[in-house]
């Protein structure tokens, strides 16, 4: 099932307007009769003096989707073993007030605890560069290009284990963390010396623990989708009635395939093969591959680099805040300018846009370069607008349907990966400690982003869609109608889908 095109001048409408003869009656609905539309904007700009007025909270939020057409709405209702089915009302409507509450509910209940639980991966996954700044590599008698083996290793084992995971999760059931890792790295590594174990064994011990810890709350701590948030350890559950129709109807409404699989059934092999065939997704894959590589080595070699400069172990593991902090910052900005302005492409765009100039000078730094000097210029290009949370929404969006999301977005992270594999080897021992070679490919790689890369992907995206809006908005509702019921098409093969750009 594809994302259906509805006109967004009419997102708004009142019952009386959508609603057939015999359809149910919302408890709300009597609200719709102050009003004969309703803005579906956060706030409302007055044309005549174009002065701020809030919006009248009891006023109905529901947004007009497919749904509200009675020629094509049976043609996006979802599986009858949908799992939660049994709370989607397509006549059901709301207000503001309570769609407000509805998504604090899922921001404290559902978004906080997802946010601590890829701090925690990400924890472990940052900690090798902290354990830099405690001589590991001399411990170990190993080379930075061994150090490099060991990232390729590290990215190599999460490339296989990711569609597996991702598939058996189908069956069975951030920069923030940077910082915290920091202040935990700057006084865990203290512990060198402790029953005769170095500073960085104390430090994958906590951190692995920690980990260890929430990976096993998040299993009790989070349902699988809101009908279910009731269980032994949790009786009341966290919605009501009211609250659980809202929170499918509303989902469903902004996003019919969200019901074309059940969120327990299982990937089949023909459905794993399709989605690997889907070649309108391969242009995102590449922007994986590529994207990330300039910023990896410079950020791999923070640590390393400073040491050598002569910063010592604690003042090192400071000195990594504040590009983490500022990249936290940017990369919140750089999200809501995307969703502002609507865009993917040429957003996502700017992390390596960013990266480009500090690229070069530090390509044109002398051998012995001032540490501030060094630290200044590494600050800044770390602290980039990152931009993968924005692709990876992007890739599953363009997707089209829920069993190729989970493959899609497994694909797209498989070859994130597989960049980390390559950034791991650009920056060489024979090439230290200035890096010139490695930061000219890193600059090569960041320009074919910037000026070829990201505009192709767009220019391909709009050329599908006004390819297929050609054909789509030519058809009459019963031709469109015909169309959805007798297709074999699936997914964001249908007429009717449009991809993201």
């Amino acid at each position: 099932m594809a994302t259906p095109t509805v006109n967004a001048k009419a997102d708004a409408q009142t019952d009386d307007s959508i609603r057939n003869d015999g359809s149910k009656t919302s408890s709300v609905s009597s609200l719709t009769d102050k009003k004969a539309s309703v803005s579906v904007d956060e706030r409302r700009v007055s044309t005549d003096d174009l002065k701020y007025t809030p919006i009248d909270l009891d006023a109905i939020s529901t947004r007009r989707s497919v749904y509200d057409d009675p020629v094509l709405a049976e043609h996006y209702m979802p599986r009858a073993d949908y799992e939660n089915i049994h709370r989607l009302d397509i006549s059901a409507r709301w207000t503001y007030r309570e769609e407000k509450k509805l998504v604090r509910i899922i921001d404290w209940k559902v978004m906080l605890w997802a946010a601590i639980s890829f701090s925690a991966l990400n924890l472990d996954r940052g900690n090798l560069t902290q354990a830099n700044t405690d001589n590991i590599l001399p411990d170990l008698n190993m080379t930075t290009n061994d150090y490099n083996f060991g990232n390729s290793l590290f990215r190599l084992a999460f490339l296989c284990a990711e569609l597996p995971s991702q598939l058996v999760s189908k069956r069975m059931s951030s920069q923030v963390c940077t910082v915290a890792g920091s202040f935990i790295a700057f006084g865990v590594l203290r512990m060198r010396g402790v029953l005769g174990k170095e500073g960085w064994r104390w430090l994958f011990l906590v951190e692995g623990t920690l980990t260890l810890v929430i990976g096993i709350a998040t299993f009790f701590k989070m349902p699988p989708g809101p009908t279910q948030t009731k269980t032994w350890y949790r009786q009341k559950g966290w919605f009501t009635e009211r609250q659980e129709i809202i929170a499918v109807t509303r989902v469903l409404r902004d996003d019919p395939t969200k019901g074309d699989m059940h969120n327990r059934q299982a990937l089949t092999l023909k459905l794993l093969w399709n989605a690997l065939l889907d070649y309108d997704l391969w242009p995102l894959y590449i922007v994986g591959l590529l994207f990330g590589i300039p910023a990896s080595p410079p950020g791999q070699y923070l640590t390393l680099s400073l040491r050598g400069l002569g910063f010592n172990t604690f003042e090192t593991n400071l000195l990594t805040i504040p590009s983490a902090v500022a990249t936290i910052i940017t990369m919140w900005m750089i999200t809501i300018v995307s969703e502002t302005v609507d865009d993917r492409s040429i957003v996502a765009m700017m992390e390596d846009l960013w990266l480009l100039p500090f690229l070069i000078a530090l390509r044109a730094l002398p051998d012995n370069p001032n540490p501030w000097l060094f630290y200044g210029l590494a600050t800044a290009l770390l602290a980039y607008p990152y931009t993968h949370p924005i692709q990876v929404a992007w890739c599953s969006r363009n997707a089209g349907g829920v069993a190729s999301r989970t493959v899609n977005a497994s694909l797209y992270n498989m070859f994130v990966q597989a960049s980390g594999i390559i950034a791991s080897n650009i920056y060489r021992k024979d090439d230290a400690p200035s890096y010139r070679r490695g930061n000219t490919v890193l600059i090569t790689i960041c320009a074919f982003n910037c000026f070829i890369l990201y505009p192709l992907v767009k220019a391909y995206y709009v050329w599908k869609n006004k390819k297929r809006a050609k054909i789509w908005d030519a058809m009459t509702s019963e031709e469109k109608a015909h169309y959805l019921e007798t297709t074999t098409d699936s997914g964001n093969r249908r007429l009717d889908f449009r991809f993201a750009h």
